[in-house]
Protein backbone atom coordinates (compact mmCIF):
# COMPACT_ATOMS: atom_id res chain seq x y z
CA UNK A 1 0.00 0.00 0.00
CA UNK A 2 2.67 2.58 0.95
CA UNK A 3 4.88 1.65 -2.20
CA UNK A 4 1.77 2.43 -4.61
CA UNK A 5 0.78 5.32 -2.50
CA UNK A 6 4.08 6.77 -3.52
CA UNK A 7 4.34 5.83 -6.85
CA UNK A 8 0.66 7.58 -7.17
CA UNK A 9 2.72 11.00 -5.24
CA UNK A 10 5.38 11.13 -7.10
CA UNK A 11 3.83 10.79 -10.39
CA UNK A 12 0.98 13.35 -9.32
CA UNK A 13 4.05 15.74 -8.50
CA UNK A 14 5.49 15.36 -12.56
CA UNK A 15 2.47 15.52 -13.41
CA UNK A 16 1.34 18.82 -11.36
CA UNK A 17 4.47 19.97 -12.63
CA UNK A 18 4.07 19.13 -16.41
CA UNK A 19 0.88 20.85 -16.31
CA UNK A 20 1.67 23.73 -14.95
CA UNK A 21 4.51 23.75 -17.47
CA UNK A 22 1.99 23.09 -20.23
CA UNK A 23 -0.08 26.11 -19.36
CA UNK A 24 2.33 28.89 -19.10
CA UNK A 25 4.22 27.82 -22.43
CA UNK A 26 0.87 27.59 -24.30
CA UNK A 27 -0.30 31.17 -23.04
CA UNK A 28 3.38 32.60 -23.38
CA UNK A 29 2.66 31.20 -27.15
CA UNK A 30 -0.94 31.61 -28.01
CA UNK A 31 -1.55 34.30 -25.12
CA UNK A 32 -4.11 34.73 -22.68
CA UNK A 33 -8.24 35.26 -23.39
CA UNK A 34 -9.05 31.27 -23.91
CA UNK A 35 -7.77 28.39 -21.56
CA UNK A 36 -5.91 26.17 -24.67
CA UNK A 37 -3.03 25.59 -22.02
CA UNK A 38 -5.97 23.65 -19.95
CA UNK A 39 -7.26 22.51 -23.26
CA UNK A 40 -4.39 20.98 -24.19
CA UNK A 41 -3.20 19.03 -21.09
CA UNK A 42 -6.68 17.50 -21.39
CA UNK A 43 -6.84 16.15 -25.03
CA UNK A 44 -3.01 15.34 -24.40
CA UNK A 45 -3.82 13.79 -21.32
CA UNK A 46 -7.07 11.72 -22.56
CA UNK A 47 -4.88 10.69 -26.52
CA UNK A 48 -2.22 9.23 -23.71
CA UNK A 49 -4.54 7.60 -21.25
CA UNK A 50 -5.93 5.94 -24.33
CA UNK A 51 -2.44 4.62 -25.20
CA UNK A 52 -1.20 3.68 -21.50
CA UNK A 53 -4.65 1.45 -21.02
CA UNK A 54 -4.39 -0.36 -24.14
CA UNK A 55 -0.37 -0.75 -23.78
CA UNK A 56 -0.12 -1.50 -20.44
CA UNK A 57 -3.17 -3.90 -20.48
CA UNK A 58 -1.21 -5.98 -23.41
CA UNK A 59 2.46 -5.97 -21.77
CA UNK A 60 1.44 -6.91 -18.06
CA UNK A 61 2.95 -3.69 -16.69
CA UNK A 62 -0.33 -2.49 -14.75
CA UNK A 63 2.13 -2.12 -12.46
CA UNK A 64 3.05 0.83 -13.72
CA UNK A 65 -1.19 2.05 -13.71
CA UNK A 66 -0.59 3.39 -10.50
CA UNK A 67 2.22 5.62 -11.06
CA UNK A 68 1.53 6.60 -14.83
CA UNK A 69 -2.30 6.60 -15.12
CA UNK A 70 -3.42 7.89 -11.70
CA UNK A 71 -0.22 9.73 -10.57
CA UNK A 72 1.28 11.10 -13.72
CA UNK A 73 -1.76 11.72 -15.55
CA UNK A 74 -3.90 12.65 -12.27
CA UNK A 75 -1.63 15.05 -11.96
CA UNK A 76 -1.99 16.64 -15.69
CA UNK A 77 -5.47 16.00 -15.86
CA UNK A 78 -8.13 14.71 -14.28
CA UNK A 79 -10.10 14.91 -17.49
CA UNK A 80 -8.35 11.83 -19.12
CA UNK A 81 -9.83 9.58 -16.15
CA UNK A 82 -13.46 11.65 -16.80
CA UNK A 83 -12.70 10.57 -20.30
CA UNK A 84 -11.62 6.90 -19.51
CA UNK A 85 -14.51 6.46 -17.61
CA UNK A 86 -17.23 7.87 -19.88
CA UNK A 87 -15.72 5.27 -23.08
CA UNK A 88 -15.83 2.71 -20.66
CA UNK A 89 -19.38 2.30 -20.26
CA UNK A 90 -20.34 3.30 -23.94
CA UNK A 91 -17.68 0.51 -24.70
CA UNK A 92 -19.92 -1.86 -22.27
CA UNK A 93 -22.83 -0.95 -24.14
CA UNK A 94 -24.22 1.21 -21.41
CA UNK A 95 -24.53 4.28 -23.69
CA UNK A 96 -27.33 5.96 -21.36
CA UNK A 97 -25.28 6.24 -18.34
CA UNK A 98 -22.45 7.19 -20.50
CA UNK A 99 -24.60 9.95 -21.85
CA UNK A 100 -26.06 10.61 -18.38
CA UNK A 101 -22.17 10.40 -16.87
CA UNK A 102 -21.09 13.25 -18.98
CA UNK A 103 -23.76 15.29 -19.18
CA UNK A 104 -24.20 15.09 -15.32
CA UNK A 105 -20.31 15.42 -14.72
CA UNK A 106 -19.95 18.31 -16.60
CA UNK A 107 -23.21 20.05 -15.26
CA UNK A 108 -22.76 19.45 -11.96
CA UNK A 109 -19.45 20.32 -11.82
CA UNK A 110 -19.71 24.00 -13.35
CA UNK A 111 -22.65 24.32 -10.78
CA UNK A 112 -20.39 23.41 -7.90
CA UNK A 113 -18.00 25.56 -8.63
CA UNK A 114 -20.23 28.25 -9.40
CA UNK A 115 -21.66 27.81 -5.79
CA UNK A 116 -18.18 27.23 -4.41
CA UNK A 117 -17.46 30.65 -6.46
CA UNK A 118 -20.88 32.35 -4.54
CA UNK A 119 -19.87 30.85 -1.21
CA UNK A 120 -16.39 31.98 -1.03
CA UNK A 121 -16.98 35.35 -2.21
CA UNK A 122 -19.65 35.96 0.22
CA UNK A 123 -17.11 35.04 3.06
CA UNK A 124 -14.16 37.17 1.78
CA UNK A 125 -15.98 40.00 0.82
Amino acid sequence: MFLTLAQVALGGAVGASLRYLTNTGVMRLIGPGFPWGTMTCNVVGSFIMGVLVVVLANVGGNKFASLLITGLLGGFTTFSAFSLDAVTLFERGAIMPAAAYVMASVVVSIAALTIGLFLARGFVS
